[in-house]
């Protein structure tokens, strides 16, 4: 379940100069996102799909720590572990295969800065699918199939927000999702590290697992022989 987001400060609703307008404002903040509750449907959840092994984070402080914050839904909310960018750089690079071929709807994030933590809420996320060779230069440079411009995590932080990806067609069948962290809320200073402590990939799986493509090479060979199953179990010529 989603909640409906409407934030109006008790300031508002008390001052004699507050309008529908300025309400509908407050409202409107909440486009393009969720919130998530605690009766939340796990059936959505692409964690199960996620190939751990392949996972990858460019620039993330401490190793693994990329895989370490796509944790079980009901750990969503602890602080730590955490994914830090390294000292004076907000960019991080997280690279998230799957073992099968899935249809991802919404990206579900946690950015509070734990207390005594150095580090910044990421602002822009760029996401990526079935990309996986890109670097800082090509993600910054390369439209991506969907940007997210996220809202600091006071917006709610006793939970976590769910971010719809549109176009949805972008994202179906897909064999990987790479999250380009761009920037971060410290908008006057570039070497502030950015921090996220939870993501998690909501969708749908196909049940087709990734299968190797044999290759055979011939000094002489007819097109219809060179039929050999793809990625994902369908056929393909070579």
């Amino acid at each position: 379940k989603t909640t409906v987001c409407a934030i109006v400060d008790d300031s508002l609703l008390n001052s004699s100069r507050t309008t529908q307008n300025t309400i509908r404002i407050r409202i409107m903040q909440c486009d393009g996102h969720t919130h998530d509750t605690e009766d939340d449907d796990l059936g959505q959840s692409l964690r199960p799909q996620i190939d751990f092994a392949l996972v990858t984070c460019l620039n993330e402080e401490l190793l693994d720590q990329g895989k370490s914050v796509l944790k079980l839904h009901e750990d969503r909310l602890s602080r730590e572990p955490y994914l830090k960018s390294n000292e004076d750089d907000p960019e991080l690079l997280l690279h998230i295969p799957f073992t099968e071929a899935v249809t991802v709807k919404t990206i579900a994030l946690r950015t509070e800065v734990p207390d005594g933590i150095e580090g910044s809420a990421p602002r822009t996320i760029k996401v990526f699918a079935n990309r996986d060779d890109l670097d800082f230069e090509t993600a910054r440079d390369m439209e991506a199939q969907a940007t997210l411009e996220l809202v600091p995590p006071e917006h709610f932080p006793e939970g976590t927000l769910d971010y719809h990806l549109r176009p949805g067609g972008r994202f179906q069948n897909i064999s990987s999702l790479t999250i380009f962290v761009q920037d971060n809320f410290e908008f006057d200073n570039d070497d502030v590290s950015s921090l996220l402590s939870y993501v998690g990939i909501k969708g749908r799986g196909s049940g087709q697992k990734r299968m190797a493509v044999e290759t055979v090479y011939e000094t002489r060979g007819m097109k219809k022989d060179h039929k050999v199953k793809g990625e994902f179990g369908g056929q393909q010529l070579i």
